[in-house]
């Protein structure tokens, strides 16, 4: 059976992810020795914690914006798989495995983690009305896609 999400719901599943994200890139910070990288890592972390305070702001201005318009419940069925962890998983533990991984590796589980975010996004964007902050999930979509062009490239350097 298929649930249905009101907009308050998809926004704080879109804030726990980027709280989500900022522990992680703060915790890969606490393991790097290079400065530069560790600089990097945080400024990931402040970037989510901004995305964060975007959606807040966005759930705040939703209090009489109508529901999205879903008549195959395709959005509301993706959001399910997401509330589940089938998609990707919202909890916390692939935080607390980062002990002794490479800078390598960690970078390769944050552009994985990315792309998971995209497809997330995407799927919150076909969610929300144009009038109720479509714009500004495209504009997140849009820095999530920066994040990974920042930390591919940080891993081609590792690379040389």
């Amino acid at each position: 059976m298929t649930r249905t999400y009101n907009i308050d719901e998809i926004f704080e599943m879109a804030e726990q992810t980027e709280r989500s994200g900022a522990a992680f890139y703060r915790r890969a910070a606490k393991g790097s020795m290079d400065e530069e990288r560790k600089q990097k890592l945080l400024d990931l972390a402040e970037m989510e914690l901004s995305h964060e305070r975007t959606f807040a702001a966005m759930r705040t201005e939703q209090e009489n914006a109508p529901t999205s318009f879903d008549p195959d419940s395709e959005a509301a069925r993706y959001l399910d798989a997401i509330a589940e962890g089938r998609v990707f998983d919202l909890r916390d533990e692939l935080i607390e495995d980062l002990g002794g991984k490479t800078i390598k590796e960690i970078l390769k589980i944050a552009i994985d983690l990315e792309k998971d975010s995209i497809v997330f996004y995407l799927g919150l964007h076909e969610a929300v009305r144009e009038e109720s902050g479509k714009e500004k999930v495209e504009t997140i979509i849009r820095e999530e896609m920066s994040h990974i062009t920042l930390l591919s490239h940080e891993l081609a350097g590792l690379s040389r």
